[in-house]
């Protein structure tokens, strides 16, 4: 596993980081935790978790896994995060650090995310006086947190005047091969500060894995869509770490001999790249789930969004859509909703909390349309 300075820290850090939030719940806390410790060997150093990922699962499972590295704590990086929202003051931040490195089972966390950005009234709750932001700094006074660093979906101008603020070491950010045109300016400012900069969600949520066909064209002669994705970010040097969420023992081989022989993309690559991708393709859903719970009529947001990306990555009909929509309400992501596309009342929660800043409410709209016409 090729590895990578992160930002101004000196840290030596796997290109590939472990991302905590698709273990399989079904299989039981012991034996996801057996995952790490096969990245470990597989050379991935970097494990990053956040509370309530994999139904809440997730740190609980990294510190069955961690308990029992203990002995080679050096070698490797733990992240964790924590939203503003959840914690206003700073005696709630601390409060947070603490049952995290409990539940993760360390003395210390190397690195704590103020969690989830999405608009910059959160990122001002997080660095008020005696907010989240100072509670953090408390924690690194006292040792229990070495580098504190910032989850974001904002654009790039609201990232960089972040980043002009120097308050934080690193950043997290969702980036990959089909939004990259339009998330560079972030994370260019960022490398350029001297940060490290974390790519998540490097396969759009699912999104590439799931239209491979439809997505050939990011793939050179030989490789698949879904490894060109993993590629690009690995290759990239302002990116330090890509994130991504393994569920399998083969994800982890898979990922990791794509990163071990990885080729960056040559700038007739990206050229090519560049031609085919519209501005449609930053209108993806990512599948990230903030979305969900907020609805008064609960919608199953994030679940009709997905489904929307096949009108936005494929350009079906109307007739199309409607009539995989009566195949998604049966069998696919929608059978267990418990309210349709038409109940919208239009009270915008959900596109508050989308990652993404999608129009979903129009959305909605149209597939109430949909419904319709079923």
């Amino acid at each position: 596993m090729i590895c990578k300075i992160y930002g101004k820290t000196r840290l030596s850090v796997s290109a590939v980081g472990f991302g905590g939030m698709r273990f399989d719940v079904s299989r039981g806390d012991e034996d996801n935790a057996k995952l790490l410790h096969y990245a470990f060997d597989r050379g991935i150093n970097y494990f990053d978790t956040a509370p309530g990922y994999c139904e809440d699962h997730s740190e609980d499972i990294f510190g069955l896994a961690l308990s029992k590295m203990k002995s080679q704590r050096e070698k490797f990086y733990v992240s964790t995060k924590g939203m503003p929202e959840d914690h206003d003051t700073a005696a709630k931040a601390v409060a947070a650090v603490e049952k995290s490195l409990s539940r993760l089972k360390c003395d210390y966390l190397d690195f704590y995310h103020v969690w989830c950005i999405r608009r910059a009234e959160q990122y001002e709750l997080a660095m008020r006086p005696g907010g989240q932001y100072e509670g953090l700094l408390r924690c690194k006074e006292k040792g229990l947190i070495r580098h504190i660093v910032i989850s974001s979906h904002l654009r790039g101008p609201e990232i960089v005047r972040i980043i002009q603020n120097r308050e934080f070491e690193g950043i997290l950010l969702g980036v990959n091969i089909l939004n990259f045109l339009y998330r560079w300016q972030g994370v260019e400012a960022a490398h350029q500060a001297g940060m490290g900069v974390v790519a998540m969600n490097p396969l759009a949520g699912g999104v590439i894995p799931k239209n491979e066909k439809q997505l050939a064209f990011l793939a050179d002669p030989g490789e698949t869509p879904t490894e060109a994705a993993i590629r690009f970010c690995v290759s990239c040097p302002q990116i330090t770490v890509t994130l991504v969420g393994f569920t399998t023992r083969e994800h982890i081989d898979a990922v990791c001999r794509v990163a071990d022989a990885a080729k960056a993309f040559s700038q007739k690559d990206i050229q090519r790249i560049r031609r085919h991708i519209t501005k449609n393709m930053n209108q993806l859903c990512t599948g990230c789930g903030y979305c969900m719970g907020r609805c008064p009529k609960d919608i199953p947001v994030a679940s009709f969004m997905q489904y929307y990306n096949a009108k936005v990555l494929t350009g079906k009909t109307d007739v199309e859509m409607a009539k995989e929509l009566d195949f998604q309400k049966k069998w696919g992501v929608l059978a267990d909703r418990r309210a349709d596309a038409k109940d919208c009342v239009q009270c915008g929660r959900c596109e508050m909390a989308c990652t993404q800043h999608l129009d979903i409410m129009r959305r909605l709209e149209t597939i109430a349309q949909w419904e319709g016409a079923e």
